[in-house]
């Protein structure tokens, strides 16, 4: 169906626009290994001198198991991102591209492992074109609810694992969403490998609704991150992303992604990449710019 290629290009775009770093790990294990940070909340900021290097739940699909310190907010937003497909329906050629503008992830530290996230799609635009019919649809897309909870690793140690419960709520225009509320668990975990490489391993749980039907049905994604430093404050990733939907003739996604991450300073960063369909029923390919600021 042309409605699933839409779900699914839309899902790939915005995975994108929201790999985990640890610039500093070991210094971090230094610096806050003996320090006590949970009696700082939100009215109570974390001092400027524990927090933790910066880390982000973006560009790619590997997520981050470390939360916002305490009391402090961190804005991350794609200035633009880009998608495409191309294949055959019912016999006839059609082509799908999906651009989003300014999505982006609100997030605030609540207590020293728990941090609340808000997920913001403002402008979507999807141009379809089956045969000679083209459809163009733009607007407003879902918003997402999140809660991160560290488990372990938030200040020190070689490993980090985290577990975050959220919720989507339709909040988008007709034809950019389902209209249905949505939610799931994702699982991230992060480890320091020998010559300083850094990997990221994330699984998600969701419970998706069935299109054109009552009821709900379960997916399953998984991805792996591989990064290291490359020169200066210049940081690179590849990954590989897969999804799985229970629903009876799904077929498999799977994406082969790679990207930049420059840390400008130790609130600020800047992130392109460029995600490639491995499987037919993925995207073409997806690219994105965006920031992380912490403040």
């Amino acid at each position: 169906m042309v409605g699933d290629r839409i779900t699914w290009l839309l899902a790939g775009l915005l995975a994108s626009a929201v790999l985990t770093r640890v610039p500093c790990a070991e210094a971090a294990v230094g610096d806050h290994a003996g320090v006590d940070k949970s009696a700082f909340h939100l009215l109570k900021p974390t001092p400027s001198e524990y927090l933790r290097p910066m880390d982000t739940d973006g560009p790619g699909a590997t997520e981050s198991p470390y939360t916002v310190d305490a009391g402090h907010f961190q804005i991350e937003m794609t200035f633009l991102a880009y998608a495409a497909d191309t294949g055959s329906f019912e016999g006839e050629p059609y082509e799908l591209e999906a651009s989003a503008l300014l999505p982006m992830i609100l997030k605030v530290g609540l207590f020293n492992r728990l941090d609340a996230q808000l997920l913001l799609e403002p402008y979507l635009v999807v141009r379809e074109r089956v045969g000679t019919n083209e459809v163009n649809t733009r607007g407003f897309g879902d918003t997402t609810l999140r809660l991160k909870y560290n488990v372990w690793g938030n200040d020190d140690g070689p490993t980090a694992f985290a577990v975050m419960p959220y919720v989507k709520i339709p909040t988008s225009k007709d034809s950019l969403g389902n209209n249905s509320v949505e939610g799931g668990l994702i699982l991230p975990l992060s480890a320091s490998l020998p010559a300083k490489f850094w990997l990221g391993l994330t699984t998600r749980f969701d419970a998706v609704r069935d299109l054109g039907a009552d009821g709900y049905h379960a997916e399953f994604v998984n991805s792996i991150a591989l990064g290291h430093d490359l020169f200066g404050n210049l940081f690179g990733y590849v990954e590989f992303f897969s999804a799985v939907s229970t629903k009876q003739d799904s077929p498999w996604v799977g994406t082969f992604n790679t990207g930049l991450i420059c840390s400008l300073t130790d609130n600020f960063q800047l992130n392109a990449g460029v995600n490639i369909g491995v499987t037919r029923s993925a995207d073409d390919w997806s690219s994105f710019f965006g920031m992380a600021w912490r403040f």
